[in-house]
């Protein structure tokens, strides 16, 4: 028989175009999924109908003896559709939809013929559970593909029978870390973790081997159909998995508190799915998946972390009728901790990079950072000794500013210092293009005010980075009062250029992200004024779903920091002759900073101690420098108190045209100091809570522990209304 191809439809005469079907002289079907008008497959009704149709016409033709599934596109295929997910309100129907995928993947792995998926490139979620419900898995040995099930990170789990075959596959301990932190694997790593059968160097050696293995192994049986199937390391009942599941759920619960109810699912369906047979397990899994999709904490997650994230990704927030643009070279002003993060960055995109500083020494000491986070990755084999020595050739350290001339973007990241940066901004300017665009990283000091140093102040912006800038993924883009639409663009685009996820914020004191990350740590400190116990406070902040207690964190970022933008506050006021109201917590700040000399981390001693070679302790002089309280407040309160001062602050940035969409607050509230992620954000908290609700409640914490809880006009107003961020 010749080969034949054509799209999948001789079926019932309808043209999908979305699955090629091609039979070739040896009886082996490749089915091709390619939708058209997308760039990447999507599981959802357009193509599982089709591709439902298509198994069932191959399991009518009993001359098939062979399938290979592989992709049209540059990736495999992505997950399911989340827009029909988000929708879903009925539990039954998320049901349904589970099952139905898991029937449509049940009927291909049982079709009797060998079964092999082709992976092109990338199979996350849904994509990968078809993968795994083929008998072989041969990919593309891609750097940059990905292979894993992140759907906890959506608050949701694998609903098309993930959670059963990978555990069958390669063992219940070593698939419960893939499952719970939603890990994505390279091809190597997959095919070391059993997940992946072989791997290929390009598309034809690919095709081939699919070919080669479907003819010698005519019989193909998945390994939970084998009568013989026996788990590897042992099924939940097993004496080899015992110890787990005695301390996996209360280690789960002391990670999340709680908070993410896919974790507890996931570890459910592991566990009772390793007690029952394959098809009862899949069911016991449609059954978490229902709970959890309808789950408020996936509501959340799904709509900030996918749709506000993608819209934020797709350039939202840029100008447009900008033409995008390119940076070939950036200067870097300063290469300390901030400075050398960013050479590290904008170096590894590809960026040429010129690292500035006061001298060649302490350059060259930024450039350092550079090569010591390229040999851990060489050890951790995600790099290699070519890749490194390429990357720290781009980026060229000096101590003349000259040097500089050339560069389409500079971004100044010295000391918090006005003077400082305004002769920085001067000197660097008077080297550059006059399109050249001029960039501070300050965390705090506006723009607009900086901007007044430059001679093009339309080409002047804030890049507002965060430490440790190789593994922040946000970068908050200031827009100053004369910064023009243009270098909005060419900022933005240089952001998504270094692959990070920007925001737009207009100017203001402190920005969007430092005002209210501010209110998180001042709040911690202020509880601990009020005589609340230092480690209920602590604890009130980990419960509430930050990834650090308010005190700890204050710590880190340094207490005399605070001090110095407090004071340095202050003295802008007093120039402008504008009142200025003292934060609540201002006497506390100062007396840890100016009586006690605790400043934080930095020197080993804030409200923690730092005894070298072991972990930090709650300073005991706490206790004297804030007295107890003899009522400690509940839980819930300390809890409330921490999320609402950062949610209703988020609330009148919004108000002020300091952050201008719901998304750019959301993201940056969660990329940008932490903000508990299964809550979707800092707006999206009140959402949840309910305006009105919220409005109440924020009422009576102002009543009863001080006006600054007093809810933000904006959310009165949206109340009365009956309206929600949207």
């Amino acid at each position: 028989m010749p080969p034949s191809s054509s799209a999948f439809n001789f079926f019932d005469g309808t043209d999908t175009m979305c699955i090629h079907f091609q039979k070739d002289a040896d009886d082996i079907v490749t089915l091709t999924i390619d939708m058209p008008g997308r760039s990447m497959n999507v599981l959802n009704d357009e193509l599982t109908g089709p591709f439902a149709q298509a198994i069932a016409a191959i399991d009518a033709d009993k001359s098939i003896k062979g399938i290979i599934i592989t992709s049209g596109k540059k990736e495999f295929l992505a997950g399911a559709d989340i827009d029909k997910l988000y929708q879903i309100t009925e539990p039954q129907q998320a049901f349904n939809l589970a099952q139905e995928f898991k029937s449509m993947l049940r009927r291909l792995e049982r079709c009797g013929r060998p079964v092999v998926a082709a992976l092109n490139g990338t199979a996350l979620g849904g994509g990968l559970e078809l993968a795994l419900a083929c008998h072989h898995r041969i990919a593309l040995n891609n750097p940059k593909a990905k292979f894993g099930l992140p759907e906890v990170k959506l608050g949701l789990l694998p609903g098309g029978g993930g959670t059963q075959r990978l555990a069958r596959l390669i063992g219940i301990q070593p698939a419960l870390p893939l499952l719970l932190e939603g890990k994505e694997l390279r091809a190597e790593q997959a095919k070391q973790q059993g997940i992946l059968h072989e791997l290929a160097t390009d598309r034809d050696e690919m095709m081939a081997k699919a070919k080669a293995w479907c003819l010698a192994n005519p019989q193909a049986v998945q390994p939970w159909d084998d009568k013989k199937f026996r788990w590897p390391g042992g099924d939940s009942k097993s004496p080899a998995n015992a110890q787990l599941w005695s301390i996996a759920p209360s280690m789960a619960s002391a990670k999340t508190f709680g908070n993410y109810p896919a974790a507890t699912n996931i570890m459910s369906c592991v566990f009772e799915g390793g007690i029952v047979d394959f098809d009862t397990a899949c069911e016991v899994e449609s059954r978490y998946f229902a709970n959890g999709a309808l789950s408020q904490e996936a509501k959340n997650m799904i709509g900030t972390m996918w749709f506000q994230l993608n819209a934020i990704n797709k350039g939202k927030s840029r100008p447009q009728g900008v033409p995008k643009s390119t940076v070939n070279k950036v200067g870097i002003l300063g290469a300390g901790m901030m400075g050398a993060g960013i050479a590290y960055v904008s170096a590894k995109a590809g960026i040429d990079v010129v690292l500035l500083d006061v001298n060649v020494e302490h350059a060259e000491k930024g450039k350092a950072y550079s090569a010591g986070l390229l040999d851990k990755a060489i050890k951790r084999g995600r790099e290699t000794t070519e890749g490194k020595q390429a990357l720290l050739a781009r980026i060229a350290t000096t101590a003349n500013v000259e040097d500089l001339a050339g560069c389409d973007l500079v971004i100044e990241a010295v000391f918090e210092d006005r003077q400082i940066k305004a002769d920085m901004t001067k000197k660097t300017e008077a080297v550059l293009a006059a399109d050249a665009v001029f960039a501070s990283n300050t965390s705090t000091l506006p723009i607009t005010g900086l901007a007044q140093a430059s001679v093009r102040p339309a080409n002047f912006i804030g890049l507002h980075f965060f430490s440790p800038v190789d593994k922040m993924p946000l970068v908050e883009i200031i827009v100053g009062e004369k910064t023009s639409q243009e270098t909005l663009a060419r900022g933005f685009d240089y952001v998504q250029q270094i692959r990070k996820t920007p925001i737009v914020v207009n100017d203001a004191r402190g920005f969007y992200t430092s005002r209210v990350f501010g209110t998180y740590v001042m709040e911690g400190l202020k509880l601990l004024m009020d005589g609340q116990h230092p480690r209920a406070i602590e604890m009130a902040g980990l419960q509430a779903g930050m990834p650090v207690g308010p005190l700890a964190l204050h710590d880190e970022v340094s207490l005399s920091l605070s001090w110095h933008i407090m004071e340095q506050t202050r003295k802008d006021f007093e120039a402008e002759g504008k009142p200025l109201v003292a934060h609540p917590a201002a006497a506390g700040l100062r007396k840890m900073v100016c009586e006690l000399d605790r400043p934080g981390k930095k020197t080993g001693k804030g409200f923690y101690d730092y005894p070298q070679g072991q972990p930090k302790q709650l300073w005991a002089g706490l206790r004297d420098a804030f007295p107890l309280a003899e009522r400690q407040l509940p839980q819930k309160d300390l809890i409330e108190r921490l999320m609402f001062v950062q949610a209703n602050e988020a609330a009148k940035c919004f108000e002020e045209h300091v952050v201008l969409t719901v998304a750019d607050a959301n993201i940056g509230s969660i990329f940008g100091w932490g903000f508990a992620p299964f809550q979707g954000g800092a707006l999206q908290y009140i959402n949840a809570y309910g305006v009105d609700h919220f409005v109440r409640r924020a009422k009576d914490l102002a009543e009863r522990f001080g006006e600054y809880f007093a809810p933000a006009d904006i959310l009165v107003k949206m109340a009365q209304e009956g309206k929600r961020f949207e």
